[in-house]
């Protein structure tokens, strides 16, 4: 029988096989036909502690039967609260910064993105109906971003073949190079420009860009793009989304720069991958400027399910194993095993420009066929599918991100088929 479901990021045209997968735990995904797969890429990037992880699913039972669902406009409940403490505690901080102090809950990274846009761009509406700023309209992006598939979202990602179809409906924005290797002055120098003409916001993913090819700069730029924005008053948003919960070394990418930015959205990791959740993080300044006895200046953002019981029971329970649990540790190891089996790798003549942070790395087939939208993509997939690997590679960048779990054997068997596809598919092959 033919399936109805339209997929995500699937050309149904090409008729590529779609595992069933009946069951999870760790690092491994059980299909129906009794084979199994290694999450190398943690169900696109959600999965941190593992799959099924028993402390989680326990919550979600038992939050289950007690609270499932409650409309969250003036109303409240213990999970959410739990998150948001806990959220606001984990949180970037920095001397002579101030703190993100208030939590706006959502569902997934992009409506978390979302709301960041709409509190910036709120915050100096609401400036200027006070008289204490010139209205500001403009978001600075940065090249070869990418914050999700909403149309506000879009707007401020990579413009492309993926969202050519909806480029009527996309807001202009001024777009900052990417501070790539021997280029960065430029970069700073691009939005010292730019943030002189008085922008809105700046957004970025901060140290890693990860659908714009998982491309790397170093946290001193992020701390100067950071203090340029804050010389100007310009807002500065990190998207955290993939970066959050450990996956760059820390549990968030901006304490490595030691940035505290205004907006902060984070999803993905936020339950450790079990539920759907996100939240916007946002400074004081930035809720002070929403709050008034005039209700026509209430923030105008909601979803039927915000900061759902179960999805936030989830969270506290991913938060308890952060605060009780050495899982920084296990993510220093599993760095540490994946850096030397990418050294080797990179030794590979089918392969250049290897690179990791954190947990994540990647490294590029040499091949005539690249970019994103290169055959070579779904051939990969199906080479890794054969080996029982879940992969997805950019184009002809292949990315590494699994839960951390995944042991020294899973990683064996990763790297060898890393090898084995440079053999196959290798520009040279």
């Amino acid at each position: 029988m033919t399936s109805p479901i339209w997929h995500p990021f699937t050309q149904h045209g090409l008729n590529e096989t779609i595992p069933h997968v009946v069951r999870a735990d760790g690092a491994s995904l059980h299909l129906v036909d009794g084979g199994t797969l290694i999450d190398a890429i943690s169900s696109w990037w959600v999965t941190t502690h593992g799959h099924c992880h028993p402390r989680i699913a326990q919550a979600i039972a038992q939050q289950a039967g007690q609270l499932d669902q409650l409309i969250f406009a003036s109303y409240t409940h213990e999970p959410a609260e739990e998150v948001a403490r806990g959220l606001i505690e984990l949180a970037p901080r920095a001397e002579g910064r101030d703190p993100l102090a208030h939590v706006f809950f959502s569902d997934s990274g992009s409506t978390s993105v979302e709301v960041a846009l709409k509190m910036a761009l709120g915050y100096w509406h609401n400036r200027a109906l006070d008289g204490l700023s010139a209205p500001r309209h403009r978001i600075l992006v940065l090249e070869h971003g990418y914050h999700g598939d909403t149309i506000g979202t879009m707007s401020v990602g990579e413009r492309g073949v993926y969202n050519a179809a909806w480029t009527p409906l996309l807001f202009d924005v001024g777009t900052i190079a990417f501070p790539a290797p021997g280029a960065e002055q430029q970069t700073l120098d691009a939005l010292e420009a730019a943030c002189k003409e008085h922008p809105a916001a700046f957004i970025v993913e901060p140290l890693v860009l990860g659908a714009g090819g998982m491309l790397i700069y170093s946290p001193e730029i992020l701390r100067q793009m950071a203090e340029i924005c804050a010389r100007h008053d310009v807002l500065f948003i990190a998207d955290e989304v993939m970066t959050g919960w450990g996956r760059t070394g820390t549990i968030f990418a901006c304490e490595q720069a030691g940035v505290v930015p205004d907006i902060m959205a984070v999803a993905k990791g936020i339950t450790g991958g079990s539920v759907p959740l996100a939240a916007t993080l946002a400074t004081a300044r930035i809720f002070d400027a929403h709050k008034s006895q005039d209700r026509a200046r209430l923030f105008y953002h909601s979803s039927s399910y915000t900061a759902n019981a179960i999805s936030c029971a989830a969270a506290a329970a991913n938060l308890a194993i952060w605060r009780e649990e050495d899982v920084l540790g296990r993510i220093a190891a599993l760095e540490k095993n994946m850096s030397q089996r990418l050294g080797r790798l990179a030794l590979h003549p089918a392969f250049t420009n290897a690179r990791q942070l954190g947990t994540i790395v990647a490294i590029d087939l040499i091949a005539q066929d690249a970019g994103y939208l290169s055959d070579l993509a779904p051939r990969l997939r199906t080479f890794f599918l054969d080996r029982g690997i879940l992969l997805r590679p950019l184009g002809n960048s292949i990315y590494l991100m699994p839960p951390y779990c995944t042991d020294v054997d899973q990683l064996d068997h990763i790297f060898a088929a890393l090898s084995a596809a440079g053999d196959a598919f290798g520009a040279s092959a």
